[in-house]
């Protein structure tokens, strides 16, 4: 078994999503002995916007796909993902491959494979709250994911900037959800 461990936050150690998404690993790596990791961090190694020649290249797309889990942090950046978390998306929706059209609509072919995404928001933006009609992050991940036939899990963090006691509330609680996600 096969994690790949993906991580995308531009703050390093003082990030929540690094964080999480170390505990998400660990727990994996304990309730299932032997998994073998693949890291990368998009961060300290960008990959480039998409271009036709790095379309071609599928080395991201076959790490992708040989991967039994893949583990993602995804902070809220501007409403939204960052880039460089995009660029990685960007090589994995790819038409025959991971998705398909049919008569039906699109079909999504990377269907068994476990996705783990842990979110960390500054505010508060889930369902229900004054600014949720901003969140794009979350609603946006659970759509790319589905659409190539995973159905993403999540461990969310939020309103990490309202105070340094809720920041390490918040992220308590998160941690206290990867126990749930690796069981």
């Amino acid at each position: 078994m096969t994690i790949l461990h993906i991580d995308s936050s531009i703050t390093g150690e003082q990030s929540a999503t690094r964080t999480l998404t170390r505990s998400i690993v660990e727990e994996l790596k304990a309730a299932q002995w032997g998994e073998q990791v693949v890291y990368r961090d998009l961060a300290a190694n960008p990959l480039p916007h998409l271009t036709l020649d790095a379309y071609a290249d599928t080395s991201i797309l076959d790490e992708f796909l040989a991967a039994d889990t893949v583990v993602v942090g995804a902070p809220m950046y501007n409403f939204t993902l960052p880039t460089q978390l995009k660029a990685w998306i960007d090589r994995l929706a790819i038409a025959g491959t991971t998705f398909r059209y049919t008569e039906n609509g699109p079909e999504g072919l990377v269907k068994g494979k476990r996705v783990i995404i842990a979110i960390a928001r500054g505010g508060f933006y889930g369902e229900g709250s004054p600014a949720a009609a901003l969140e794009h992050l979350e609603s946006y991940l659970r759509g790319v994911f589905g659409f190539i036939g995973a159905e993403p899990e999540f461990v969310v963090a939020e309103g990490l900037n309202i105070s340094p006691e809720h920041r390490e509330k918040a992220i308590s609680e998160a941690l206290g959800e990867t126990l749930r996600l690796a069981a």
